[in-house]
This record gives structure tokens, sequence and C-alpha cells, in this order.
């Protein structure tokens, strides 16, 4: 019999669809990249991509030049543009304003790389302090509300090259996504004096059947209304609103977690497609007690049709439960041997 859940958070119905009930190996993927041919985003072709904005790099090197781990440049083709003025207006009912932001892409590694797996933990870590930085660094300008961190891997997931690497793009409001779950958060905090997110990882620590992998500070799960089949939420646990607040010590963990859960899912799932996002508060806000940051991870494994546009519902065909136990028990260690040889 088919489930439907509601998300705590969204207020969004999902179905899962337990009849239909699929095994990892049942899921093709999408071809991925065709490696070979020129990469910008390779050491040595630093002057194909605009100027660097920043770098963590061997002291005595210069900027746009070799000698770099991570690097940030603007986007070749951006979405928003960082020059000008809001300039808000109406038109009757309808309101609209300049498309200023800033669109920036984190190249992770100066080696050709597909996926960040193939970094050891220490370099996994010096990308989320990038994002960090970035989000510290652009939060200062009053244009910009809210920062989004994503990244997409595979084309089904919309990347278009190779070369492992996640971008930012600031937006001078909040997402409409985001401000759902602020609201849901809100609402939940006024009723119940606690915050929504906490009170979930409680709930799944205390369950443990949507577990994926937990360390001291941080836990992944299976959310339990999950839209898409394995996918995957990383949280503190304890209470946190701005991803940019991260100290060294949660970084290093943070690293080894969204390695770890990465890794799980490349190796069960045979390398899929997938994007991840980072949610988290929205700049104008100090910290708040209602709202907690977290990474979200999406397989591409199914494609949303006609009922999901239509209706909002998503339906996903692999229960959270089946998911997370199924990715528990998952060994890496033959995947994180072969990486790194």
């Amino acid at each position: 019999m088919p489930e439907l859940r509601k998300d705590p958070i969204s207020g969004r119905w999902v179905i899962i669809a337990t009849e239909r009930a699929m095994r990892p190996t049942d899921f093709k993927s999408e071809p991925q990249f065709i490696k070979g041919g020129f990469c910008p985003f390779c050491e040595g072709n630093e002057d194909k991509t605009p100027p660097e904005i920043m770098a963590y790099r061997e002291k005595g090197t210069q900027a746009n030049t070799k000698g770099w781990s991570v690097r940030v440049v603007p986007n070749k083709f951006p979405a928003l543009r960082i020059e000008g003025n809001l300039n808000k207006h109406g038109e009757g009912i309808y309101d609209s304003m300049h498309g200023v932001g800033a669109h920036e892409v984190i190249i992770e590694s100066p080696k050709h790389i597909a996926s960040l797996t193939e970094l050891e933990n220490k370099q996994v870590e010096e990308i989320l302090w990038t994002y960090r930085d970035r989000l510290v660094d652009l939060k200062k300008d009053r244009r910009f509300n809210y920062g989004l961190l994503f990244k997409n891997v595979g084309t089904a997931a919309g990347a278009t090259l190779e070369h492992s690497h996640s971008q930012l793009i600031v937006t001078p409001i909040v997402p409409i996504t985001v401000m759902h779950e602020m609201s849901g958060c809100e609402e939940f905090y006024k009723y119940r004096g606690r915050c929504l997110f906490c009170d979930m990882v409680h709930q799944e620590l205390s369950t443990g059947t949507r577990i994926v992998f937990e360390e001291d500070m941080f836990v992944a799960f299976a959310p339990y209304a999950s839209r898409f089949p394995f996918e995957v939420w990383i949280l503190s646990k304890t209470h946190s609103s701005h991803f940019e607040n991260l100290q060294k010590l949660e970084t290093e963990e943070l690293a080894q977690v969204l390695r770890t859960v990465l890794l799980k899912l490349e190796t069960a799932l045979e390398f899929p497609p997938y994007n991840y996002i980072i949610h988290t508060t929205p700049f104008t806000f100090g910290e708040i007690e209602h709202y907690h940051w977290h990474i979200e991870i999406i397989p591409r494994l199914t494609r949303v049709a006609g009922f999901e546009w239509g209706s909002g519902f998503y339906i996903n065909t692999v229960s959270p439960e089946n998911a997370a136990a199924f990715l528990r028990d998952v060994n890496i260690e033959n995947q994180a041997a072969a990486i790194r040889s």
C-alpha cells in the first residue's frame, strides 16, 4: 500500500510508493561526462577563467597562476551580475528589480578529478572553509540577502564540466524554498518553543531506522518524507542557524561525514549524478533559534514529471528506511582504496 507522508518543515506531502519499491541495482544512471579534452579548471589554465576572487595558495605564488589548492572565480556566464543597483520598481501588480547578485565557481582541486571523494578529508575541509569564507565576505554587501551554495555532478544534475566544482549564487531576495522552510520552523517554534530541525535530529537518533552515518557532531539520515530515492540530509547535532558560523573543529568532522556519505552513494548506486545544496539562514538575520542550516544531497535517479509539477507532490519509489539501511551497510573501503590508488 502506498503511504502519504508530510514533511514537517515545509508541509509538503510525499507519496512513498512502497509497492513500486526498487533495489539500488534497478536504477540506471544516465551517462556521465566523457573524459578527455581541454579543461579550463585544471592547473596551468588559470588564464582561461575569469580572474580569481580568492584562492588558497602556496606561499609566494601569484594570483591566477599555479600553486593553488582551491580557487574561486566568477562564473563566466553568470545568472546574476555583481555590478549595479537593485532599482526595485513595479508595473501595476508586477514587481521587478535589476538582476544584481553574485555567481561564483569554487574549483575544488588543481588536478582533474570528477568527484569530491577523490580528495582526502583535509582537502574537503578546505573546500568547506572556502564556502564559509565566501559567505562571510559577501554578506557584508547590503544589496544581498541570501547565499546558496550548491554542487551539480553529472550532466543529468546540470553540470557542464567534469572537473569537480561547486557554485555560489548570492541573491538580493530570499529563495521561496528557504522562506517556506523558515516559516514552517518558526510556526513550530512558536508552538513548541524548540527548533524543529533539532527535534528531528533527536528523533532520528532515537529511532535509528533512517540513520545513514553519524559522528560526534554531525548526523546523516534519509529524511522521513524523502522526495527522491536515496535522498540524504546532513545536520549538526547542536543548534546552529548559519553555515558561515562553522568552527574549525566542526569543519574537520563535516568534511569526513560529507565525503563518507558521497562515497556510500557512489558505491551503492554506481556513481549517480547528484546535487547537494546547503540551506542556511539569510544574511539579514542574526543567530536565530528556530532555523538550522543543513545539507541536502539528492541523487538524480528519477525524473520529475507532470504529476509532480502539477500537484507539488513527489513520488518516491524507495522508502527512506530501506534507503538508509542499504547505505548504512555499504562498505566504502574498497572504493576509497581504489580512489587513492
